[in-house]
């Protein structure tokens, strides 16, 4: 009895292990985030658990078999119930895990689908909305040339008036110049008349007092000759 002792302690902790490590993995798969290839090795390894875990209750189901003692016969085959019944319970949480996960990947594969398009869709705009600023961008460089082009214009037909002012200012500067050598000239004259004015006045004077002397002398010489 106590050598058959050692193999049911060992094959105890084994069942327990196993089942622990079942239960993590299970936890695992539930929070797999994918991809897919992620979660068939987790399974894999689940897998692998599972079938040392029912050996090692097979093995536990044989050493009760084993047992001398009906009681303790019995008190193993309940333990050995037990284990399997908790196995089985690891294997349904195992297929909802799995089940979770997968609806999980595939609403993320959609999410990433939908936002793959949503990028394309959103590429799209931008690639419209970028010729559609390069239009008006065009347009608003076509409309400044054709403006610039009428500035220019406006600024040759400017110039050209310029020039005509400005040879119209030097024709009348030199009919100007020509009308003040005609007004110096008329000056001149004038002041030439006005002496040659004075002169025919003084002229006219010296004669009309000789003229006055005359009648005089003549008077005297005939109503006085005494004198």
């Amino acid at each position: 009895m106590a050598a058959m002792a050692v193999p049911l302690r060992v094959c105890h902790q084994e069942i327990v292990k196993f089942d622990l490590e079942i239960k993590a993995a299970v936890q695992d798969i539930r929070d797999c985030p994918g991809p897919l290839s992620a979660l068939t090795e987790l399974n894999n390894a689940v897998k692998e658990k599972f079938r040392h875990l029912r050996g090692c209750i097979q093995e536990l189901e044989q050493m009760a078999k084993e047992q001398d003692k009906e009681s303790e016969k019995q008190a193993l085959l309940r333990e050995v119930e037990n284990h399997k019944k908790q196995m089985l319970s690891n294997q349904a949480a195992w297929r909802k895990a799995n089940l979770a996960c997968k609806i999980a990947i595939d609403n993320s594969e959609k999410d990433q689908l939908l936002q793959g398009r949503d990028s394309l869709r959103q590429r799209k705009t931008t690639k419209e909305s970028l010729a559609e600023s390069a239009s008006n961008i065009t347009e608003s460089l076509m409309s400044i040339s054709r403006m610039m082009s009428q500035q220019v214009q406006q600024s040759e037909e400017t110039v050209q008036t310029l020039a005509n002012s400005s040879r119209t200012i030097l024709e009348a500067n030199e009919e100007f110049k020509s009308m003040s050598g005609t007004i110096q000239l008329g000056r001149k004259l004038i002041t030439k008349y006005n002496r040659r004015e004075l002169t025919d006045k003084l002229l006219i004077f010296l004669a009309l007092a000789l003229f006055l002397a005359t009648v005089l002398y003549i008077l005297k010489k005939r109503l006085f000759p005494f004198l």
